[in-house]
């Protein structure tokens, strides 16, 4: 038995983007950041932080479309996921992300026109069908921000 599993805890690092496919399927793609700290041996504090690549589908897209802002403390559950791509220059490129099965607007609500009112219930379960089923969209934007 394999378990393929993930709990986030972090800050959106930018708006979702939103695509409608042909098919009346929405997906959403967002940033997400997640922090350690500790104090290393001459006692100064280190934090680490590492980003996260989101993926949305459906309802899950339409939510993050809604209610979700740069900025934002989430709760991410989903799995992970390893792509990979061939770059215009050739070389193949690999992409991580995290396909969210659910998540949860944490914090405090932010007044001001850039975020909108959250709902009373901020979760949202979604995803009735395996992610293998999703269909893949190729993204002419996509970036390899990885380190190697």
């Amino acid at each position: 038995m394999s378990i393929n599993k993930v709990i986030l805890v972090g800050n959106v690092g930018k708006d979702p983007e939103i695509r409608h496919l042909d098919s009346n399927i929405s997906v959403a793609n967002f940033s997400l950041a997640t922090s350690e700290s500790y104090t290393n041996k001459a006692g100064e504090k280190v934090t680490n932080t590492e980003w996260h690549n989101i993926v949305c589908w459906r309802s899950s897209a339409t939510y993050a479309e809604n209610y979700i802002r740069k900025g934002s403390q989430l709760y991410v559950e989903g799995k992970i996921k390893t792509r990979s791509y061939d770059a215009p220059d050739g070389s193949k490129r690999y992409v991580t992300e995290i396909y969210a099965d659910s998540m949860q607007l944490l914090g405090k609500r932010t007044d001001g026109p850039s975020h909108v009112e959250s709902p009373k219930a901020t979760q949202v379960s979604t995803v009735n069908e395996p992610v293998d089923h999703f269909p893949y969209v190729k993204d002419d934007k996509e970036e390899d921000d990885l380190p190697f």
